[in-house]
């Protein structure tokens, strides 16, 4: 039997980086010999969330989200703030989870937002 190193998506519903799994008891699993997600152990680099938070201005810029022109601003505030000396991490979590909440139907836009939230919050 070879071993799956790709997506692995099981039984109600989950969403977890590029993974996502809905059905009864569902289990999203990614897995990739890069760099780990913040649930994953390994902290962000505010530099580095700057770059996730460019990534989901690009994609948000690319949707037909129909809030897309708001959320790009939040996300444009969030990276602002996430490259100043000081960072407000209370302010970016609730930026985060906003936009966590507010993508859940694009799915590709959602994961990205989740990453974007447990990155801040290893910060």
């Amino acid at each position: 039997m070879q071993r799956n190193d790709g997506i692995i998506a099981t039984g109600g519903s989950n969403v977890v980086g590029n993974a996502v799994a809905s059905g009864r008891n569902a289990r999203a699993e990614a897995r990739n010999s890069g760099p780990t997600q913040a649930d994953g152990g390994q902290q962000r680099s505010p530099q580095e969330i700057g770059e996730l938070l460019s990534r989901l201005i690009d994609e948000l810029g690319r949707s037909d989200h129909p809030d897309r022109a708001g959320l790009i601003e939040t996300a444009e505030d969030a990276r602002e703030e996430v490259a100043s000396p000081t960072p407000h991490k209370v302010k970016l979590g609730v930026i985060a989870s906003g936009l966590v909440a507010a993508v859940p139907g694009f799915t590709a836009l959602a994961a990205l937002a989740k990453t974007i939230e447990e990155a801040v919050r290893g910060l």
